[in-house]
C-alpha cells in the first residue's frame, strides 16, 4: 500500500497544477480579450444574436434579426449632391466659436402651471400660427419627424409669393405609398414666432411642394434646432428663447388641431412624409 498511496498523492498534486495552471492561463486570455489584443481570432457575432439587456436577466432575450435605419435627406446632410455633403461634413468637423451674442443660454422647462389652460385631449398635434411674407399663417403643424420644413403650394399661393423667388430643387419628395411629391422648388422667408408680449424672426427655408394637406406649413427640425425651439404635445406649447433672453411660449391652437385632423381623414391623400431620394451622380 505504500508505493500506490505515494502514486496516489503524486498523481493529485499533479492534477492540482494542472488546474491551476488551465485557471491561470484562462484568466490571462480573458484580459488579453478585454485589452482587445484577441479581437482577430473571436468569432464574428451572427444576424440573429440575443440583445441582452446590460445588468439584466438573461432569461430576457430578445432575438435580432436585423436593423431599422432611420430616413435622411432633405437638406439635412448637406444638400441632396456629393458635393454639398462634403462640404457640410466638413463646417460639422471643423471647431467654430459662435459671438457671445447668438448664445442663448436659457432654461426652457414646463411646469404643471402649463396645463392649466390645457383640454384634455386624444393626442392632439400640435399646430400653431406664424408669421411670414406680411401675413399670419394658421395651420402649421409643428412636425419633429421632419426632415424638411415644408410650405404647400396653395399656402404660397395665398401669401402672394411669385415664382420667380423660387429657387431649384433638384431633389425629390415621396410619401408613405410610395408617390412622387411635386417640389416646385425652395424658398426662404423671415418667420416671425410671438406669444404677443415677445417675439422672434428667423430665416427659415421651404420646400414648397403641390400636395394636398390639411395644413399650410409643416414646421420640422431644421426650423426648430435653428430657433432653439422645444414643443411638448402634453402641455400644447413649444417655447423658445428670444434674442433678448426672455422665454417665449406659443400654445397650441387646439380647436384647430382638430378641425385640421378632421380635414386630413377626408382627404385621401392627406398623409405626408418628408422622405428623399438623392438624384444620381450621373444627372440621371
Amino acid at each position: 500500500m505504500g508505493p500506490n498511496k505515494n502514486a496516489w498523492c503524486e498523481f493529485h498534486q499533479a492534477n492540482g497544477h494542472y488546474i491551476r495552471n488551465c485557471l491561470a492561463l484562462a484568466h490571462q486570455l480573458d484580459e488579453l480579450v478585454k485589452s482587445g489584443f484577441l479581437k482577430d481570432y473571436l468569432q464574428e457575432p451572427q444576424d440573429d444574436q440575443a440583445l441582452v439587456v446590460a445588468g439584466g436577466d438573461k432569461g430576457h432575450e430578445v432575438p435580432i434579426h436585423g436593423e431599422v435605419n432611420t430616413i435622411s435627406g432633405g437638406f439635412s446632410g448637406g444638400g441632396c449632391t456629393t458635393s454639398q455633403r462634403k462640404k457640410y461634413v466638413r463646417r460639422v468637423m471643423a471647431v467654430e466659436v459662435q459671438p457671445a451674442d447668438l448664445i442663448l443660454d436659457v432654461d426652457l422647462t414646463f411646469t404643471k402651471v402649463d396645463l392649466r389652460d390645457v383640454v384634455p385631449h386624444d393626442n392632439n398635434p400640435m399646430v400653431i400660427s406664424l408669421v411670414t411674407a406680411g401675413r399670419r399663417v394658421h395651420s402649421v403643424l409643428v412636425d419633429q419627424g421632419s426632415l424638411t420644413d415644408v410650405m404647400f403650394l396653395t399656402a404660397f399661393n395665398q401669401l402672394h409669393l411669385s415664382t420667380d423667388q423660387l429657387r431649384p430643387y433638384i431633389g425629390c419628395l415621396y410619401g408613405f405609398a410610395g408617390d412622387e411629391v411635386e417640389v416646385r422648388g425652395h424658398i426662404e422667408l423671415r418667420t416671425t414666432f410671438t406669444d404677443g408680449a415677445s417675439s422672434r424672426t428667423a430665416s427659415i427655408r421651404y420646400l414648397v411642394v403641390n400636395f394636398p394637406s390639411a395644413y399650410n406649413i409643416l414646421l420640422g427640425r431644421p426650423a426648430l434646432n435653428r430657433l432653439g425651439a422645444v414643443p411638448s404635445t402634453r402641455h400644447m406649447k413649444m417655447k423658445l428663447p428670444s434674442l433678448g433672453g426672455v422665454v417665449i411660449t406659443i400654445k397650441s391652437d387646439q380647436k384647430e388641431a382638430k378641425r385640421c385632423y378632421k380635414n386630413s381623414l377626408k382627404t385621401k391623400r392627406g398623409v405626408f412624409s418628408v422622405t428623399t431620394r438623392p438624384p444620381r451622380e450621373d444627372g440621371v
